[in-house]
């Protein structure tokens, strides 16, 4: 997915994520505070069992360290593929061990179902579900756990995703972002990995409504996407916080619906920070034609979206690379769009794909290494699809490579190749053999790393860029380009 003027890494692995032009919390008011162990207040909606008072609720205050934080899967229903799509594709090892796999369908076509102008979406207030089945149950009010709470303000807040087109169907979550039912999930949800442009999608409420949907947008560079519940009113928006807060072994839970098992929940902890993959994506823009500026020496990504089951994706060999949290919450195909939130219920990300290691899709499954796009890129893109329907990315104008494989180099980092004449890189003052090691204070590793965090601000965003130059460190500002996808 290679164009001109724009930079690519050597070795491929997805994420994406910054932190200066990462856009701060949502403005949602504040939720009542989560019901903890010997003072649980039952979930909006919920009717307490005949017989049973329900205790006084908590006023949020708890023991530290109650959550659970064993190792969970991911998981994602699998697409049901034609033939000519089910072909496995194999990959090169990369930076992360394992083959990444999406956690359902994959793929996308920018730009479906028009705009929706003006429309604020983190302003909304949550209001509670319509009535129907309980989503969560509760058999016991005096054994109840924190993720238990975090469960009942989470599950109204997620939905499960079923498309289906002419080229097979496939299943995924996704998160609600307003009362009148706009919607976040993954591309490669809604588009059955780029396979349809048009899918048929519904949506079903944790409650039991099922709703039609349109798609508002979509992009591939980032694998999210928004849809639009037709006739939605009164749901529950989820609560957004910072994924710029966040600290390694942090409480998670994945919520959504693995393998189609709607209002599954796992929890788990924050596994790492300012990790970033390289992910086969049928949906990706095109290559550029062989004398334009493309990165120097790219294989193969060493992960790719899979359907499960052995069913792989369509994956056309263009990669993505997107800054990711990583987490041991169990992921597995089908959480593909849901939640991955914090102990207090609160959206940290929205899980996307797992590492597998098995080294073929036909053995995907959570082996408690998954991957979640952090909350501030997907309110930044979110956004910008509802208002204008499609979302920017930044362009730095370089062909890169990772530094360590360059010889000679004695450290770790994104190694400028050359700078794009006219480019963002090249007006800043960078120059071949510029070494950079931080973008908005994350720190660079590889050539992935720089472009994930790239393409995670937004076009036309100014950025702090440390690099090394021979033996002298250095800071400048550059003003990104705009990726044309």
């Amino acid at each position: 997915m290679n164009d001109p003027q724009r930079e690519e890494p050597t070795e491929p692995i997805p994420g994406e994520a910054t932190a200066t032009d990462s856009p701060t919390a949502s403005a949602l008011p504040p939720r009542p505070p989560l019901p903890m162990a010997g003072a649980y207040a039952p979930p909006r909606g919920y009717t307490m069992p005949a017989g049973v008072a329900a205790p006084a609720p908590s006023s949020g205050a708890g023991p530290a360290g109650t959550a659970s934080q064993r190792p969970l899967e991911y998981a994602a229903e699998p697409a049901l593929t034609s033939p000519a799509t089910s072909a496995p594709r194999r990959t090169s090892a990369g930076a992360v061990v394992g083959l990444l796999v999406a956690a359902a369908v994959v793929g996308g076509a920018a730009g479906l179902g028009g705009a929706y102008a003006g429309v604020n979406i983190f302003s909304t207030s949550a209001s509670a579900p319509a009535a129907g089945p309980v989503s969560v149950t509760v058999n016991d009010t005096d054994s109840v756990t924190e993720a238990t709470g975090i469960a009942a303000r989470t599950l109204p807040s997620v939905v499960t995703i079923s498309a289906s087109g002419s080229s097979g169907s496939g299943s995924g979550s996704g998160v609600i972002l307003s009362s009148d039912g706009y919607v976040v999930t993954n591309t490669h949800v809604v588009t059955l990995d780029g396979a349809s442009a048009d899918a048929t999608i519904r949506a079903t409420t944790s409650d039991g409504q099922v709703f039609d949907a349109e798609i508002v947008g979509t992009d591939p560079t980032y694998d999210l996407a928004v849809i639009k519940l037709e006739g939605a009113a009164d749901l529950t928006p989820i609560e957004f916080a910072s994924s710029a807060d966040l600290n390694v072994g942090d409480t998670t839970a994945a919520v959504g619906a693995p393998l189609g098992l709607s209002n599954t929940v796992t929890t788990g902890i924050v596994s790492a920070l300012n990790r970033s993959i390289a992910i086969a994506s049928a949906a990706a823009p095109e290559a550029p034609e062989a004398d334009e500026d493309q990165p120097q020496g790219e294989g193969d990504a060493p992960f790719y979206f899979d359907f499960g089951q052995g069913r792989s994706s369509t994956g056309s060999g263009e990669t993505i690379s997107i800054a990711v949290i990583q987490t041991d919450a169990a992921i597995n195909p089908g959480n593909s769009g849901g939640a991955l939130v914090d102990n207090e219920g609160r959206l940290i990300g929205i899980n996307v794909a797992i590492a597998s290691a098995g080294g073929s899709s036909g053995q995907a499954g959570s082996i408690g290494v998954g991957f979640a796009i952090p909350s501030d890129v997907v309110q930044r893109i979110s956004q910008e699809i509802i208002e204008t329907g499609a979302a920017t990315h930044g362009l730095l104008g370089a062909n890169v490579r990772s530094a360590a494989t360059v010889e000679g180099s004695q450290i770790t980092g994104a190694y400028i190749q050359d700078a794009v004449a006219g480019g963002a890189a090249e007006a800043a003052g960078l120059r071949q053999g510029d070494i950079v090691t931080a973008f908005n204070g994350v720190p660079i590793s590889n050539a992935t790393d720089l472009t994930a965090q790239v393409r995670a601000a937004a076009a036309g965003s100014t950025a702090t860029l440390t690099y090394v130059r021979g033996d002298a460190t250095e800071q400048i500002e550059v003003t990104l380009g705009a990726l044309e996808g």
